[in-house]
This record gives C-alpha cells, structure tokens and sequence, in this order.
C-alpha cells in the first residue's frame, strides 16, 4: 500500500544570515565591524520544516502555504520546489524576511521585515492533499495560514484519520482538537497557559492544563538542551533528555522546526507517542550539533557526524576541511575508562573511527577466554556512543593497515607510553600523522571486570 504524503501546513519565512568575522570595532562607535564572507538565503518557518521532513527523499512533502509576489517569495518558490510540492493560498503581505548577521559562528544581530497581508481562497488541491496525508505537520509562525477558517475546516477533520501534530505560536491559533501532539517550547507553554512559575511543577502544571483545554492527545514542551517534557495531561509527565551538544557556541536557530518534524515523521510511520518524542529529541539534538538552520541547506561540504562505512566518513571529512581521529583497542565489556578516553578523543577532531579487534585478534591477543563479548555486540555497543562516530574491524594484530586506509589526522591511545613512542607512530609518519596518548581513569579495566564476575577479586 502507497503511503500518503506528509503535509506540513504553515507560514514561510525567509532566511539570511550575512556571515563573515569581527576583528575591529568601528571608528566611530564601539560596535563590531564584520567583514562579510558570504550570505545564505534559505527557507524558514514552515519551509523549513518541510525540507527537513523530505529527510533522504523517499517521503513525498507537500507544503501547503501563503506567497505572494514580491522577489522574497519567487526566492522561496525556487528553493523549496527542489524538494518539496506546493500548494499556495494567494497573499497581499510582503514575505516574512527575518535577517540575521553573524561572526565567527555568534549571532549578533537579527533584522525582521514584512507583513501577513490578506489571505485568499483555500485551492481545492489544499482538500485532496490532506485527505490523502500520512500525516499533518501545522507549523504556526502566527501570520495566519493556521487560522484561514478554510485551512482549519479541512484541518479539523484531519485527526479522525491521520495523525496532526501542531507546532503553535503565541500570536497563532489553537490545535484544532483531536491534534495528537502538540509541540509548544517552554516560554511559549507558559505564556499559553499564564502560569509563569518557573519550576519544574509549575511547567507540568501548564502542560497538563493546556493538554486539557487544546483538547490533544500529548503535549511535547521542548526544553532546549534538557530534552522534551511530555505530558498526557493526567498523571507523572515523561522526561525524555537531550543527548549533551558538546562545544560552545550553539546555534539552536530551527531545532524546533527540527524536532515537530520528527514527530511528525515517526508517527506517520507508525510509532508511538513516546517513541516518536524520543526521536525527536536525538534528532534535534543532532541538528544542533551540526550547526543547525545555518548549515542545513548550506552547498559546502560540511563534516558529518555519523557513517556507517569508516573510510568514506574518513574521506568526506577530509574533504571538509575536518580532523580525523581514530583510537583503536578490544574494547571487551565497555567500562567507564573505555567512555572517557573516547570522549577525550572525540574532542581532538570533527570524528571519531574507532578501530577494533576483531574476536581472533583478540584470542590471540588476550587469551582463549577472550573476548567476553563478540564482535559484532562489542562494535553495535561502540557506536551507540554519542562521540563515536564509526567502528571498523581489523583482522591483523595490529591496526597498521587499517590506518594506512583511513589515513586519521590524530591516533589516540589510552594509557602510559611516555618513555616509549607508540607502536603505530612510525606508521602515521608516512601521511603526517601524529600519535597522542590519552590517560586511563585508574582501577579500571576489563581484566578487573572479568575477574570479579567470575567470583575473583576486583
């Protein structure tokens, strides 16, 4: 059976962030003088959304939104069709522009321009679409394609057969009910329901009135760098944490656009209300680390943060500009040290390959009582890690020729090598790079581990 696609209804902004660095400050006054590298023009608002919903393209987007005729909206029209089908309500307003000039990866600055205007007749096109959805993604910019009462016709009768997820906004409308998931942030939820208690009690409290009042199934509060709250109304609301974002600054700018997306995404294929919050949270949180709305759409090569194949992600970060890090070990019953040595390395380069011995190399190495935990169980557990980026097995006793393949700018090691150079450095001397110990967190080891449970000492 063909899915249906997702239609993401809402209000299209346009983008620009005027990028370049400040290395002076004006003769005149004491403000920043940025010297402009480039401008980035792209979809905001639910334009945003819907690119991010179209993921790797095999979900067909359909963006059901208000232009009207002014440069910014032939911009947008021309950006969006690349990924997504429109459908348009005609206009009077100017686009929304929000500007934004930034240095050295800090906003400094954000200039917002336009007017909602008068919005036309819903197109019957707008009916077929949404009766034929997968899923509905309102996202509510507050210029008024959520409160057409010719959208909100066609979007009340939406819940009785596919699931609506409803991103609001202050100066917006209400859910329309039966909405299954409503995703306000945190401010936004405790302006909607006037209780500014700024406690954890207090912002549960809201939820669950809001949950009642919107009539929806779930409210899914965005907490920034603490996660989501999700509350069904009655009961204990459900905490779901944020993976941490290493690194400072941040950019968030489009990491709720970012996670109604997701919502929206899983529970049109399917997955519980718990399940798709969680991935959305993950999903946000990468988005961020990636560097967020600024990066998206942005034509450069850009370092990824995860591949399954160790030597492509080797190659492509290479190509953009980034460091490669590799660490290598049995990594046999993962402990605490384990942890802390990859997280110390992850934080030397733009990835992390993690090089491992397969079981033989490890027999050989070890014992025949080892390893304790197979392979492939030894690298799933590996790459569930936030700052591992990717495993890759070697066969031979040492990782020579794995590094020869991946050629890493910096291989860490864990533990003492200080009066003696490490085994792989003459090695990395052939492409110019360099070797690092990195200290292990003392009393801990595998050897201790296997010992104690197997009823020896610790």
């Amino acid at each position: 059976m063909t899915r249906g696609p997702l239609v993401v209804v809402g209000d299209v902004l346009l983008d620009v962030d005027v990028c370049g660095s400040v290395s002076r400050t004006a003769p005149d006054s004491p403000a920043p003088v940025v010297d402009v590298v480039r401008r980035v023009e792209r979809p905001g608002g639910a334009g945003l959304a819907a690119w991010l919903a179209t993921g790797d393209g095999s979900r067909e987007v359909v963006l059901l939104m208000a232009l009207g005729s002014d440069d910014e909206a032939q911009v947008l029209r021309r950006r969006l069709a690349e990924r997504v089908r429109l459908v348009e309500i005609g206009t009077t307003g100017r686009t929304t522009v929000k500007a934004r000039v930034r240095a050295d990866g800090q906003t400094l600055l954000r200039m917002d321009r336009g007017d909602a205007g008068d919005l036309g007749d819903v197109p019957p096109e707008a009916g077929d679409v949404l009766a034929s959805a997968s899923g509905v993604l309102v996202s509510d910019y507050g210029r008024g394609v959520s409160s057409h009462p010719g959208v909100r016709a066609l979007l009340a009768a939406v819940p009785r057969r596919a699931p609506v997820v409803w991103d609001p906004h202050p100066r917006g409308a209400d859910p329309v009910s039966g909405t299954l998931v409503a995703t306000p942030n945190e401010g936004e939820v405790r302006r909607f329901a006037g209780d500014p208690a700024p406690d954890l009690a207090g912002l549960s409290r809201s939820a669950a009135a809001l949950v009642e009042r919107w009539e929806v199934r779930a409210l899914a509060v965005t907490r920034g760098a603490a996660g989501a709250l999700l509350s069904y109304g009655a009961g204990i609301p459900v905490h779901l944490p944020a993976p941490e974002v290493p690194g400072r600054p941040v950019d968030t700018c489009g990491a709720g656009d970012r996670f109604a997306a997701s919502v929206a995404l899983a529970l049109a294929e399917g997955a519980l209300i718990r399940e798709a919050v969680g991935t959305a949270v993950v999903a946000a949180a990468d988005f961020v680390r990636d560097g967020a709305a600024a990066t998206c759409m942005d034509p450069r090569p850009r370092v990824p943060r995860t591949s399954g194949d160790a030597v492509a992600l080797a190659r492509e970060v290479r190509a953009g500009g980034g460091t490669v890090v590799a660490t290598g070990g049995c990594f046999d019953l993962l402990h605490r040290g384990h942890v802390e040595t990859l997280q110390a390395a992850r934080r030397l380069g733009d990835c992390l390959v993690v090089c491992l011995n397969s079981d033989d190399s490890v027999r050989r190495l070890k014992g025949p009582d080892r390893p304790i935990v197979p392979q492939e169980d030894r690298a799933r557990v590996l790459t569930a890690l936030d700052c591992v980026d990717a495993v890759v097995v070697f066969e031979e006793d040492t990782p020579n020729e794995v590094l020869r393949t991946l050629r890493p700018h910096v291989w860490c090691k864990g533990g003492d090598y200080s009066d003696a150079a490490l085994p792989e450095e003459q090695v990395l001397l052939e492409w110019g790079g360099q070797a690092v110990t990195l200290p292990y967190l003392a009393g801990r080891s595998t050897t201790r581990l296997a010992r104690a449970t197997q009823g020896g000492e610790p």
